[in-house]
């Protein structure tokens, strides 16, 4: 089944926020925001913007009629700034005006003064000062410092992993218009809108109830929309109820890049210990997370940074240690793998420093230590592994010694363009690791006419969700999917939604929907077994829009099935609550079963280096995936290769650089550099493991949102190989044949060159 938004997509028709049509009256708001990264504020003059023609009003703190806070998990983030700004593009005012244009214009005239304050952006800095987000966090399994005694190579070394804007392909924004008895309706540009109904109560004083959020879709999220968007809903929720008339804020790029949080930037402490049959046996490792001026998502990011320290090896031994560092930068946020990738490049890290010392292939060591079934991880949980059958897969039908030796052969009559190749196996756990999170809701509507309405809690931002739970509900109804509409992400519909995020959206709104339907079938068939006039509903199914039974059509159609339910006054709706079973964890002890299930794969990649320009091309990337029984490989093969694009971005040119003033540098499009067609993989060469085992995602079909991601590792990794093979052979080097790997992602053409240079 194709993606059912792709010829919408195509012809552009598809509804996003500023597709919405405006009402009469809508007001458009711009923010004006901190031009300095610390200080305290003394001063708001808005004399000058207010009387220009056009500006309705300019709002600050001072007219939240609730809490001025829109801190999730902790309280520390202020909707306006009304004393202290903590980072360059904190919002301290609104302007409000009748048109887009005006308010913009107002903006340049808003004065502040502002008391600068020391500046940090630095993590470890932070951490130093004690300026942390919340406690450490800490795992531990077995002996670490009795481990090391026992070990024949230690490595020790740092790892420091780059920022990455989302740069989704739609902006922040949102809409909101007023509505009877004081209740505000909110058009959101959110993974959330849960969350986003609950910071507009905060800063309006007005109840859930009194607060409809609704999300036609996303323009892409990535993770950046999951928390942030309630900023933007939450300004112009406060502005609406305060002058009683819609108003809409749209974000263009460059406001959004300044005022929006990235992927998190880590800087990684690491000891490794191996035996000498190269097993490991110990791993130490210290996160400093650099979390931003306010909490946001950080404390669950570094969370599941720990979770996925280990990535896809069985280390007996670890104590994994992580600080959430707070810094004078725009509060960082989720983003596609929501901490796992930066601990996984880490260990990754090691193993290639370990490779090094040794003097073997890092591949060696990886294969040695792969999970298997039964191991235990970090956090208590037990494997259920396919990482081996991945490896041999891909080993079978890529033949990575073979690869392995062309590159060789390659760089040995190539002088200055040499090939590296290198192979990155992953393991990602799927699930919320904040257990009670893991629940979706869905209501489904059968119409006499027998076509059916879905609502759920999924936002469909890309990665095709609403197909697969159009598919979900065709299948287990029996009908044809184009009777089927999947209906907007709405709060007063569905209620208390989980974020669409995770790389669990379809596995939880798709199994409430998969209850759903079968709540209905039950009914249902006690309705056919009276109209064909048997005395038990053994037998009886559905398909093809009729009723079969024992296999065989009766003359029963799905739509006089369902009119003769309604005049048996049978209920043609249901509404079904989902909870993952079996997951939970305890911090206390650090130690329990968050994850439903694990995702393996790997990916063997293969890249060309010009070592005279530090420029280089990713020439394949070959990848045998674990995605359970994939319900729709077409939309599934998009996300890979989609996730590896992006990884491999984060991993090579995506660099975000703040200066030590907090300003971003990076701040458009000819500053930072997202993979285009020209650097993309010449080659993505995707097949899924076979296999037929059971698992927690619906219809056995696997998350593959996040996953992907962390393939493009091996690109890093892939291209510190190939300057190996250039330091090897040429004549700089030669009284230092192999290169100290620097484990400082993103590898740009100009470290490249750094690196060359020495």
């Amino acid at each position: 089944m194709k993606n059912i938004d792709s010829a919408s997509h195509l012809r552009g028709e598809s509804i996003y926020l500023d597709d919405v049509p405006t009402l009469n009256g809508t007001l458009y708001a711009v923010a004006f925001d901190s031009p300095i990264a610390h200080g305290i504020l003394t001063k708001i003059d808005v004399s000058e913007a207010e009387i220009l023609r056009g500006v309705v009003r300019v709002l600050t703190a001072k007219n939240i009629v609730g809490e001025n806070q829109i801190g999730g998990i902790i309280p520390d983030e202020p909707l306006l700034a009304d004393h202290d700004v903590h980072f360059c593009g904190m919002p301290i005012a609104l302007v409000v005006a009748e048109t887009e244009a005006i308010a913009r214009e107002a903006v340049k005239k808003i004065k502040v003064e502002i008391t600068p304050l020391p500046i940090v952006t630095d993590p470890r800095e932070a951490a130093a000062n004690g300026q942390l987000i919340i406690p450490k966090k800490h795992f531990s399994l077995g002996d670490t410092e009795g481990s090391f005694k026992n070990c024949k190579y230690i490595v020790e070394g740092i790892a420091e992993s780059g920022g990455q804007e989302h740069l989704y392909i739609e902006t922040q924004g949102a809409y909101a218009i007023p509505t009877e008895q004081g209740g505000l309706k909110i058009y959101s540009s959110t993974q959330g809108p849960t969350a986003v109904q609950r910071a507009v109560s905060r800063v309006t004083g007005l109840p859930m109830h009194q607060i409809e959020v609704d999300v036609t879709r996303l323009g892409g999220g990535f993770g950046g929309k999951e928390d942030q968007a309630n900023m933007w809903a939450g300004l112009v929720g406060m502005a609406a109820q305060v002058l009683k008339r819609p108003v809409k804020y749209s974000l263009n790029r460059m406001e959004d890049m300044r005022m929006t949080g990235k992927r998190h930037p880590y800087s990684s402490d690491f000891k490794l210990g191996l035996d000498e049959n190269l097993k490991i046996q110990v791993y130490e490792v210290t996160f400093f997370q650099n979390a931003g001026a306010a909490a946001d998502l950080s404390p669950a990011v570094l969370e599941r940074t720990l979770f996925h320290a280990t990535n896809t090896y069985f280390i007996p031994n670890v104590e994994a240690t992580a600080y959430s560092c707070r810094t004078n930068l725009p509060p960082n946020t989720a983003f596609r793998g929501f901490g796992g990738p930066q601990g996984m490049f880490v260990i990754e890290a090691a193993i290639a420093k370990a490779a090094a010392m040794i003097g073997v292939d890092p591949s060696v060591i990886q294969q040695k230590n792969l999970l298997k079934t039964g191991d235990e991880f970090p956090f208590g949980q037990i494997a259920a592994s396919e990482a081996v059958a991945c490896w041999t897969a891909a080993d079978a039908r890529f033949d990575f010694q073979k690869m392995k030796n062309a590159a060789v052969d390659f760089n040995k009559t190539s002088k200055y363009l040499k090939r590296g190749v290198a192979i990155m196996p992953i393991c990602f756990g799927i699930s919320f690791t904040k257990t009670a999170m893991n629940q979706a809701r869905a209501l489904v509507h059968i119409y006499t006419d027998g076509s059916v309405s879905v609502s759920t809690g999924a936002v469909e931002m890309g990665q095709g969700v609403n197909t697969k739970i159009m598919q979900v509900t065709a299948k287990t109804l029996g009908i044809d999917a184009k009777n089927v509409k999947i209906h907007s992400t709405n709060t007063f519909r569905i209620a208390n939604t989980s974020p669409s995020a995770a790389s669990a959206t379809a596995d939880l709104n798709g199994k409430a929907t998969l209850m759903a339907c079968e709540n209905l079938i039950k009914r249902l068939k006690k309705v056919a077994a009276l109209e064909l006039k048997l005395t038990s509903v053994v037998g009886i199914s559905f398909k093809n829009d009729a009723v079969f039974l024992k296999g065989k059509k009766t003359e029963l159609t799905w739509e006089h099935l369902i009119s003769a339910a309604y005049l048996q006054r049978v209920s043609l709706s249901e509404h079904a609550h989902y909870a993952t079973p079996s997951v939970h964890f305890d911090w206390t002890t650090a130690k329990g079963h968050p994850f439903a299930y694990h995702v393996f794969g790997t990916a063997i990649t293969t890249v060309t280096v010009d070592c005279l320009r530090g420029i280089y091309e990713i020439d394949s990337v070959k990848v045998v995936h674990d995605a359970g029984n994939s319900m729709n490989e077409l939309i599934d093969k998009g996300q890979l290769e989609g996730g590896i694009a992006q990884g491999i971005g984060w991993m090579t040119m995506e660099e975000v650089v703040y200066d030590k003033t907090g300003k971003l540098r990076s701040n458009a499009l000819s500053t930072y550099k997202i993979p285009d067609i020209y650097s993309v993989p010449k080659e993505i060469d995707v097949h899924f493991l076979e296999h037929a085992g059971d698992n927690l995602a619906i219809f056995n079909s696997k998350a593959v949102g996040e996953p992907p991601l962390m393939y493009g590792i091996g690109a890093f990794f892939a291209i510190q190989n190939a300057l190996q093979a250039y330091t090897a052979t040429s004549a700089r080097f030669e009284t230092s044949p192999t290169l100290n790997p620097d484990f400082n992602a993103p590898m740009t053409a100009e470290k490249v060159l750094l690196q060359l240079m020495g």
